[in-house]
């Protein structure tokens, strides 16, 4: 535990951001750094709360008690070992994280949680700012050959696991760079690509070799890797996106938010995207279809665009602001959150369902008709009904989907392996994380769903100690909680 009466002494204190002005003017992260004299007492918070709930709320199990302690009692390079010891990756989730162990904190039964979120990011930009983040190569090579089908944060900690325990692994990309979502979907006012480069030096540091350009399945047979390979990880994410099929579909401008976000992305690696292949919201009004953080991630794209306007739609109610009573801690806090990019600008509509878009003389979308929606249970289900007399439209320029993903894509690796499906088109996979095919395993969104970057890291982290196991017939990994 941290200072034995810090919760009474302090208040929560919200991760600092830019102002809004300068950085609508570029595309370095939101965030500033969090000062450290604040940044020990909001540590210092952390109580004495017998059973640490955030570990139960974090599916890495971080040590966060742990690590809350040592920074107020400024120990920062113990407190980056004990963070590392359970989580490859802390300046992603420090970043992208909703932070589900700040829901679960027992402080928050009654007062506001601790900032663990902020307190986790900084210990790390702190111990790479301080050369303290090293590769570490195995000392012991196994012979053993692991290949990892996708690089985003499952398949990248699936990999690092793998390579410390001794095995040769290379880690395929069918995009130009290493990085999945990681690299073209997070734009780079949310987490700026230098973060993601620095650990991918290590990874190479460490052995790790990566192959980019490598779409398995399709320029490269997923059967010739099982004769090559010892184990095969399939780490691709859940990559189709959900559509709208409404009368009006075919307009241009009309896009999936995946077909916006990682032109931009490639603009600030600098690459050169023609104007005609460009999807910019220059002048436009923009209505974003759905109110995910995906969603948000384009609206604050948008704004740096010079956006004319901004529009997000929610088919749900408009959340509260506190927990409701069939929400109870120490469960996820089902409440109204404002993003960064919310704060930049632009309106949020909720309850309101999409009828049609409509076009103009060019074939181009000019308007959206919406309706207005109440839910109502149904089997458990909402069904959502539309109020009479309540359609309307409102100008738009530029429709962007944002409505999440439905699972990986059939073709490619998953079609030429055969691996079984379940029930939700998600890649079957039993306790030991091995798919329907001998030596084929698999971690993240691409078997569990659109899910959340903890989660990837998790199951990459458990998946790699399965193969290890499978391998060596023993395993140093940690074992999954």
């Amino acid at each position: 535990m941290a200072k034995v009466t810090g919760f009474l002494e302090a208040r929560r204190e919200k991760q600092p951001y830019r102002p809004v002005d300068e950085r609508l003017a570029d595309w370095r992260q939101v965030m500033a750094a969090y000062p450290s004299d604040h940044l020990n007492t909001q540590a210092a918070r952390c109580m004495d709360c017998g059973i640490p709930f955030c570990h139960q709320g974090c599916p890495l199990g971080n040590l966060i008690p742990d690590w809350n302690d040592l920074v107020w009692r400024d120990r920062w390079r113990d407190a980056i070992d004990r963070l590392h010891a359970t989580n490859n990756f802390p300046e992603f989730t420090g970043t992208l994280c909703p932070a589900p162990c700040e829901g679960s904190c027992v402080l928050g039964i009654n007062d506001d949680p601790v900032t663990i979120k902020a307190v986790e990011l900084s210990i790390i930009d702190r111990a790479f700012a301080e050369g303290w983040v090293e590769p570490q190569p195995p000392q012991v090579e196994t012979g053993k050959r692991v290949a990892v089908i996708g690089s985003g944060p499952a398949g990248l900690a699936g990999a690092q696991q793998l390579r410390r325990a001794g095995h040769q692994v290379t880690v395929f990309e069918r995009a130009d760079r290493i990085g999945g979502l990681l690299r073209y979907g997070i734009p780079e006012f949310k987490m700026e690509k230098r973060v993601l480069d620095r650990r991918l030096e290590q990874m190479q540091a460490e052995g790790v070799v990566f192959r980019v350009n490598a779409n398995v399945g399709v320029d490269v047979s997923a059967k010739e890797l099982l004769k090559e390979y010892d184990a095969l990880l399939l780490a691709g994410g859940s990559t189709i996106s959900r559509d709208l099929p409404v009368p009006g579909r075919e307009l241009a401008g009309i896009h999936l938010a995946m077909e916006f976000l990682p032109l931009q992305n490639r603009r600030c690696e600098g690459d050169d995207i023609p104007e005609a292949e460009f999807i910019s919201a220059r002048d436009k009004h923009v209505v974003i279809i759905g109110g995910g953080d995906t969603g948000a991630d384009c609206i604050g794209t948008s704004h740096r665009h010079g956006a004319k306007s901004v529009t997000s739609l929610e088919i749900m109610p408009q959340p509260p602001v506190t927990r409701g009573s069939d929400n109870p801690w120490p469960e996820w806090p089902r409440i109204f959150r404002t993003a960064s990019a919310h704060e930049e600008g632009g309106e949020r509509l909720y309850s309101v369902s999409t009828r049609r878009f409509v076009g103009d003389e060019t074939g181009h979308v000019r308007a959206l008709e919406l309706v207005e929606v109440e839910v109502q249970m149904q089997d458990g289900r909402p069904n959502f009904v539309e109020k009479p007399g309540t359609a309307h439209e409102i100008p738009c320029d530029l429709v962007l989907l944002a409505m999440g993903f439905t699972g990986p894509e059939r073709d490619g690796v998953v079609g030429e392996l055969g691996v079984e499906l379940d029930p939700r088109g998600n890649v079957k996979r039993d306790r030991h994380w091995q798919t329907s095919v001998e030596r084929v395993w698999t971690a993240g969104d691409m078997q569990h769903g659109q899910s959340l970057i903890v989660w990837a890291i998790a199951e990459g982290r458990s998946a790699a100690r399965a193969i290890d196991l499978a391998l060596m017939g023993q395993s140093d990994l940690p074992a999954p909680l």
